[in-house]
């Protein structure tokens, strides 16, 4: 992600795919061309880059020229095209290809194509990188597009966001949602669950929780359930592959959701890097890993207390209680300097009434 004065981007398409979208429109142009000489004229300042690029692989003779028209401030189109400046050539009789970064609602190139034509020119093309088919709502053809895409806001590659951006290689698009992405740690007994479903509340969160995720799709016998079922049975761990698709799975059943709770996933610094990457993917991040911090002794009692009611043996034995103690800390210890790096743990006290616990819980989340 990147931030340009009070607006954040995230990554929308790579120098590759940038790339081969010049080359086409080079390689079609020439067909469409044959052995004519044309003369590009780009329109500033957007539209340097690509320029340049077409240039470079245009594989026959040309010349090239530019002009300067600005109809943009902030984020959207004024819809008024400013005064021609910069074209000097005769282009009497000349094949003249206009070429834009970007073509949205059209108003620059409409102006532009109708200078142009009263030029006595031989023959006049459009060409653009980028075309906005839902935005652009004008009768003249464009010849030639590298690539369309939705009605977004972007940057980069010779687009700007009141003047910065531009000289990003590749491009950005306007982030519209911020999700608030929590990895909830605690110890056995620190009341994790509790908090999960207010924080799940206040915040319309979607609460995802491994234990939950595995077991219903091995209820299910869906293909990742099976296929961790069959680690499972051999008593061998589940691949991080397995676990990080199932988690893949749950975010994009809710996708546009504010953000989610990650409950017993990371467990270790590689699945908390494929967490990483997943997230990217979706074009946002971890916000923080926050951990309810309970003294040994309270949680040992806790979980004696809830044994009498539970039913589970693993809470009334106390050398098991002490035992699970110390494999969270073990687990949870490369995770603390993952995160610390990153400035985004945050331990909490979990020791007071639940509402005490919740306000903490608040005032870090709000923080984020």
């Amino acid at each position: 992600m990147i931030q340009l004065h009070d607006k954040t981007f995230v990554p929308f398409i790579n120098e590759k795919t940038i790339s081969a979208a010049i080359k086409k429109l080079a390689n079609q142009i020439a067909s469409d061309l044959n052995d004519e000489v044309p003369v590009f004229i780009g329109v500033l300042n957007g539209a340097f880059m690509v320029v340049s690029d077409l240039m470079k692989v245009y594989p026959r003779n040309c010349e090239v020229s530019f002009v300067k028209m600005a109809s943009y401030e902030g984020t959207g189109s004024t819809g008024k095209v400013q005064e021609l400046i910069g074209i000097n050539e005769n282009l009497r009789g000349r094949q003249v290809v206009l070429v834009e970064d970007i073509v949205d609602t059209g108003n620059t190139l409409e102006v532009l194509y109708e200078i142009f034509s009263k030029q006595d020119v031989k023959s006049l093309k459009t060409a653009t990188l980028f075309f906005k088919p839902e935005a652009y709502k004008k009768s003249l053809k464009i010849d030639y597009i590298g690539i369309e895409i939705p009605n977004k806001f972007i940057v980069g590659y010779g687009l700007d966001y009141d003047g910065l951006g531009r000289n990003f290689p590749e491009v950005y698009q306007l982030k519209t949602q911020q999700m608030t992405n929590i990895i909830l740690f605690g110890p056995p007994g620190a009341g994790k669950g509790t908090q999960a479903e207010f924080l799940k509340d206040t915040y319309n969160l979607v609460h995802i929780s491994t234990g939950d995720v595995f077991r219903y799709n091995i209820k299910n016998e869906t293909e990742l359930g099976l296929s961790a079922k069959s680690y499972i049975d051999k008593g061998q761990l589940v691949p991080d592959e397995v676990t990080i698709n199932m988690l893949k799975a749950e975010v994009e059943k809710n996708e546009g959701a504010n953000g989610f709770i990650f409950d017993g996933f990371p467990r270790t610094e590689a699945q908390a890097k494929a967490l990483d990457k997943l997230l990217s993917s979706k074009n946002t991040q971890v916000n923080g890993m926050v951990a309810l911090e309970v003294d040994d002794e309270v949680l040992v009692k806790r979980l004696l207390e809830r044994g009498k009611t539970s039913g589970r043996p693993d809470d009334a034995d106390e050398s098991i209680i002490r035992n699970r103690i110390k494999v969270y800390y073990d687990e949870t210890a490369i995770l603390k300097d993952y995160y610390q790096k990153q400035d985004k743990y945050f331990g909490v006290n979990g020791v007071g009434s639940i509402e005490e616990i919740t306000e903490r819980l608040n005032n870090v989340i709000d923080a984020l």
